[in-house]
């Protein structure tokens, strides 16, 4: 499925830098030396005409994505799989699902965008459109062992055709592995190569009928190809894994998802470890979003440390009403995430009638361990202005809940799973006054690095505010992060939360009024540095 050597592998003779030659190849080539796919098999495979100069090999993972080798899309192919981001230089079209490269079965589209990984010999591209009726392939979860057999479909070369029609595919054996590639050699048929062509084409294993991929072609010696070295006679190649990258590729799968949600009816946000993970873990925090149509939305945090990207996935945990029917959702007034112990995090909700709810847990499916703060129609919790939980106490966990009032008072409730919001337990941390009405939005985090956690407030005026190291004692000072009239005035809401290093909730999360999403990681005492549009 490859082509030529590059001059290091002729000096060398080291296999991994052999390079796909046939990426340069005046028109586009097609397959690998083995026997034709059959009509419909495969049919994740996708064929790439790269502004009519090269020829490669993809998986379809996605509706909008293809998988293929970074190189595919380098200046020099044969030096680098350096690749920029955004769109490919040169038109590149792809035909997926088209065993027979002479019919019209399958669907083309244009590939507008690469998103490349730097580590290895990857990329993602988007479609200029999604792909129907083509069940997109898995990424693996499960490394390839030494020994075990994988499957290889390619539209490059094969041993007589410089250019054939159809779809190829061949098994291989998995001879050694390390931490991005798998050195593999044809098993079925015996003379089997990966020629010029089948670079970025899948490798997988089949797991109860369906295909999982492993790996993509890389680079290759192409004994037996049309037009290679008649005196090569290795025809081992090198593959990509990517079955430790599967979390990056949803994340980059999820990018436009998440950016085409209407951000300008969110109303209110609150963040958490919900679906797994916690602080200095590989996933990020998780946030929950109630929008103003009543629907919930969990937004899973990603796998990967980049702050532009913070979310891989989605779930609705509450869908918006249909009339006549009402959600009980249609009625939150304020929502913050809290840690209770014994699993993923949950939620603190106060209701239009005074109620105030602890949901002890939730996650992807739901909310669980209902427990009941505060009734309904009560004559106190209706006069709370803003809600945020955080670790105030000696108590670990984040788990104390600060309320401001209408009448300017600010309480802290500690331990609320042991001690709800009984008055004997509440501390007033700032008596009636006529400043804290105007805190719009509040929210705890880490942002100091003190014993409790800091309390961050967005006055009406659009002057933000750090309160360091609030605890049962109150508040010890105060730092402004942001000036009187800035653009803060636009917030829909606000939350801290650990969605960059992930090893403390120093990030800020904001949805603004025109739907657009700003995260600004690292915040701490002396501002909010760094502004990153999530959703432009």
């Amino acid at each position: 499925m490859f082509g030529k050597k590059s001059r290091s592998a002729w000096l060398t003779g080291v296999l991994t830098t052999g390079v796909a030659a046939g990426m340069l190849t005046a028109a586009p080539a097609h397959a690998v030396v083995g026997p034709a796919a059959k009509g419909g098999d495969y049919t994740f495979t996708a064929q790439l005409d790269i502004g009519g100069q090269r020829s490669c090999t993809g998986a379809l993972v996605d509706p909008r994505w293809v998988i293929t080798a970074a190189r595919c899309f380098a200046d020099r192919p044969d030096q680098s799989t350096k690749v920029e981001p955004g769109a490919p230089k040169l038109q590149t079209v792809a035909t997926i699902g088209r065993t027979d490269m002479s019919g019209e079965e399958g669907q083309t589209a244009d590939i507008v965008e690469l998103v490349p990984r730097a580590d290895r010999d990857v990329v993602m591209a988007r479609l200029a459109k999604p792909v129907t009726g083509i069940t997109p392939v898995t990424v693996a979860a499960k490394a390839a062992a030494q020994g075990e057999t994988l499957r290889v479909t390619g539209y490059g070369r094969t041993e007589d055709e410089w250019a054939p029609e159809r779809l190829h595919s061949a098994e291989f054996t998995v001879k050694a592995a390390d931490t991005t590639s798998l050195k593999i050699d044809g098993a079925d048929p015996a003379n089997a190569a990966i020629c010029a062509g089948d670079t970025g084409g899948p490798a997988f294993r089949t797991v109860s009928g369906r295909p999982e991929l492993v790996a993509l072609n890389s680079t290759s010696w192409q004994a037996g190809c049309f037009g290679a070295d008649a005196a090569e006679t290795r025809r081992d190649a090198t593959s990509t894994r990517v079955d430790d990258i599967a979390a990056w590729v949803q994340q980059v799968r999820y990018r436009p998802v998440f950016a085409a949600a209407p951000w300008e009816k969110a109303t209110h946000i609150a963040s958490g470890y919900f679906t797994g993970g916690s602080a200095g873990g590989t996933r990020h925090m998780d946030m929950i979003v109630r929008w103003n149509d009543a629907e919930v939305t969990l937004y899973q945090g990603s796998d990967d440390k980049d702050p532009r990207h913070p979310f891989s996935a989605e779930y609705q945990l509450a869908e918006p009403p249909k009339p006549p029917k009402t959600s009980i959702w249609q009625h939150a007034k304020q929502i913050t995430g809290a840690s209770f112990g014994g699993g993923t995090d949950g939620l603190i909700v106060r209701w239009g009638d005074g109620e105030l709810t602890q949901y002890t847990h939730v996650d992807a499916k739901g909310f669980h361990g209902e427990k009941m703060l505060a009734k309904a129609k009560n004559t106190l919790w209706p006069h709370a202005q803003q809600i945020t939980a955080g670790r105030y106490s000696a108590n670990q966990q984040r788990d104390d809940l600060l309320v401001t009032w209408d009448d300017g008072r600010v309480t802290l409730h500690p331990d609320l799973d042991t001690n709800g919001v009984a008055d004997k337990a509440q501390k007033v941390l700032v008596n009636k006054n006529t400043t804290w009405p105007h805190a719009t939005h509040i929210s705890a985090g880490e942002f100091t690095g003190k014993k409790t956690m800091d309390l961050l407030v967005r006055w009406s005026d659009g002057e933000a505010t750090l309160y360091p190291g609030v605890d049962t004692a109150g508040f010890h000072g105060e730092t402004n992060v942001r000036p009187r009239k800035s653009y803060w005035t636009n917030t829909n809401a606000m939350a801290g939360g650990a969605y960059a290093a992930n090893d403390r909730a120093n990030d800020v999360i904001i949805p603004w009024a025109n739907g657009s999403v700003s995260l600004y990681p690292g915040v701490d005492a002396s501002g909010t540095h760094e502004e990153i549009k999530i959703v432009n």
